[in-house]
């Protein structure tokens, strides 16, 4: 036994193989490793080089309970038991294939009724509720009633209906220009704000 003189419950030895010393310390290495993860690899290391728990977690900083916990957990499940385990909850009921085939949808085709999918048309189309519609659109960033490019109209007459339009909203200018209106016209706001109706 490791602790044949102290008292208390016996420690089973912690006895790591190469490949599982060389994980260990990969693991402890690496810079995009979950910190949890990496603490508890530090833990066993520590405890295979033969330390009691209350020396590694002084060591360490965490509670001795903490690392029992991960060294009986190694012990039992070996490099697999550090990983969390899975977390209690309602399981996922929509998969992968249902999501990709909402998005596909979505940017793909448009209703009949409308210029752009709405969240609840969505769903009244797919049988899923307006929520989850909206999680899925938030997650992959999708906004359809923000379009970022132009879209034409199918409407024939659409150009002789917007030039009617901008002919009353835009009356041409007709007074001669003064000086106090040419250096109005110089100042880009001015120039800005009437653009549209050159």
């Amino acid at each position: 036994m490791a602790n044949a003189g102290v008292r208390g419950r016996p420690i089973e030895p912690l006895v790591l193989s190469a490949q599982e010393r060389a994980y260990l310390e990969r693991q402890v290495r690496r810079h995009r490793v979950a910190r949890s993860l990496s603490e508890r690899c530090r833990a066993i290391l520590r405890c295979a080089d033969g330390l009691p728990s209350k020396s590694v977690a002084a060591e360490l900083g965490i509670h001795e309970h903490t690392v029992g916990k991960w060294r009986r957990r190694f012990l039992k499940d070996r490099c697999d038991g550090l990983l969390d385990e899975a977390r209690p909850g309602r399981p996922r009921t929509i998969n992968d294939d249902q999501v990709a085939a909402v998005i596909e949808r979505t940017l793909r085709t448009t209703p009949v009724d409308a210029t752009h999918w709405s969240i609840r048309s969505m769903a009244a189309e797919t049988g899923f509720s307006h929520t989850t519609i909206r999680r899925m659109w938030a997650a992959f960033g999708l906004q359809p009633h923000r379009s970022q490019t132009f879209k034409l109209s199918s409407d024939p007459l659409f150009v002789d209906k917007y030039a009617i339009s901008s002919a009353f909203t835009c009356p041409r200018r007709t007074e001669p220009l003064s000086s106090a209106s040419m250096r109005k016209a110089k100042s880009r706001h001015w120039i800005a704000s009437n653009r549209s109706c050159r």
